[in-house]
């Protein structure tokens, strides 16, 4: 085995084996769309944190990425993937919060096409590489502003944003075709952005908005410009 294939694969604590008990831990919590369970198995989620806590990579918790940022727990990840799925195909999904690119691998597994954004220029050049050394090839990433207008001509199937708002972000539902569904942690007032949020959802219907609420969660909130 070369050392490259030796990284995606993991040893010990990161093997495939260690994986497969993400994915079993997964069921147990509720999971149950096989095709966001299959996503979940193939992305190797110890190549997007650190070395040092790679031992720690399969934990169901979230661990720090830099600049201030988290990679969500597998649990999260799973379940927003698995809201905005619905069971349907998608062809194509915008993501707002790239990180380092953990839930972005996760959607290339299930969508045909991902356009991520992230304001953090640290976390784009380490999400770039993470996605390439997979040779994930059905991603764009752009260094952009997520909380407002991205400046395109862009119509997307499925919005997924991993930081929290008070409101939903009308710029982005303008992207979101009709019969289309975003995925959101809401808070209820500003105060609560850094308390806990709920996993919203947001269906884009042919005569207008309807939202509803599932499990208690807690992001960094979204925040405008560049860093």
């Amino acid at each position: 085995m070369t050392a490259g294939v030796e990284k995606f694969a993991g040893i010990g604590m990161t093997s495939a084996r260690t994986r497969a008990r993400m994915v079993e831990r997964l069921r147990e919590q509720g999971i149950r769309d096989e095709v966001v369970i299959s996503a979940m198995e193939a992305v190797p989620r110890h190549i997007f944190v650190e070395e040092a806590l790679a031992i720690r990579a399969y934990e169901d918790s979230p661990l720090p990425i830099g600049a201030g940022q988290t990679i969500s727990q597998p649990y999260v990840v799973a379940r927003m993937t698995e809201l905005l799925r619905a069971g349907r195909d998608l062809p194509r999904v915008l993501e707002i919060g790239t990180g380092c690119g953990y839930q972005t691998a996760v959607l290339a597994h299930v969508a045909s096409e991902v356009y991520t954004v992230e304001r953090i220029a640290s976390l784009v050049a380490k999400a770039r590489n993470n996605l390439r050394a997979l040779k994930v090839e059905n991603v764009r990433i752009k260094h952009g502003d997520g909380s407002g207008e991205l400046g395109e001509d862009l119509e997307v199937d499925g919005i997924i944003v991993t930081a929290a708002a008070t409101k939903v972000p009308a710029a982005l539902l303008r992207h979101l075709r009709v019969g289309g569904r975003m995925v959101l942690p809401l808070a209820s007032r500003d105060e609560d952005l850094r308390g806990v949020q709920r996993l919203t959802v947001i269906d884009k219907a042919p005569d207008g908005i309807r939202e509803q609420s599932y499990d208690a969660v807690r992001f960094v909130p979204l925040l405008p410009g560049l860093a």
